[in-house]
């Protein structure tokens, strides 16, 4: 991840909070942790849906191709995440990609051993479910996103997502820290990069927002929440 003007990213909330220190450590207790490099793929659309990954260190990407081979970015998953197919009592293959954005180390969890953690703790069943509803959420309110508000809305949201998971803020503004183009933000919304530039160019001559260093500042939260009809998700829903 890379900062902008030297500030200090804060610390990833990861989303894994639902999990007590006793349930997370049983995870951890059957996590294989394997080094990552950038452009490294955890997987690809077709494979076997068998495990879960935990990011200990580093970015993830997850996304999909569409029939013309046009890609899109579904979520950006750092530092404290849990991800992988929701499935994870059946045999399935995954539906999307997971590509390593930065190097670092990743926990992968296989499903036969999950299986019996749950099997012999359920809290952790309960809280894995919970875990499962979670991630749901997430997916449903991006698709409300992009379906019922426009492209500008989508955009919107989306800056407001990046400012919950990478936000700073500094003298009234938030700097979001993660350096993102808008070829990245136009395969988020299913836009083009045109578009995406000319409504950046827009909230910029409205003062909404500015770029610092190659990184997004927002300077009018408010106005972002009325564009996307922003219904005030808790943070955990609301991110990457």
């Amino acid at each position: 991840m890379t900062a902008c003007n030297g500030m200090v990213p804060k610390d990833p909330k990861g989303n894994m909070n639902g999990f007590s220190p006793e349930n997370f450590a049983r995870l951890q207790s059957i996590m294989h942790i394997k080094r990552a490099a950038k452009g490294d793929f955890l997987f690809w659309e077709g494979d076997t849906a068998d495990k879960l990954y935990y990011i200990v260190q580093g970015g993830v990407r997850v996304t999909k191709q569409s029939e013309t081979g046009k890609s899109f970015i579904l979520y950006l998953h750092q530092a404290g995440d849990l991800f992988g197919q929701i499935d994870p009592f059946q045999n399935s293959l995954h539906s999307f990609g997971a590509e390593v954005t930065e190097d670092g180390e990743i926990g992968v969890i296989q499903r036969k051993d999950l299986e019996v953690l749950l099997r012999q703790h359920g809290d952790l069943a309960i809280e894995f479910m919970k875990w499962i509803g979670l991630i749901h959420r997430m997916t449903e309110t991006k698709f409300r996103d992009l379906m019922m508000y426009g492209k500008s809305g989508a955009l919107c949201s989306l800056l407001i997502r990046l400012s919950n998971s990478y936000g700073v803020p500094q003298g009234g503004n938030i700097h979001i820290h993660y350096k993102i183009n808008n070829s990245e933000m136009a395969d988020m919304i299913g836009a083009t990069r045109e578009s995406v530039n000319r409504m950046l160019n827009d909230m910029k001559k409205d003062n909404t927002l500015d770029f610092n260093n190659g990184c997004i500042v927002i300077k009018n939260l408010s106005y972002l929440r009325n564009i996307c009809r922003c219904e005030n998700c808790p943070l955990e829903i609301c991110r990457m």
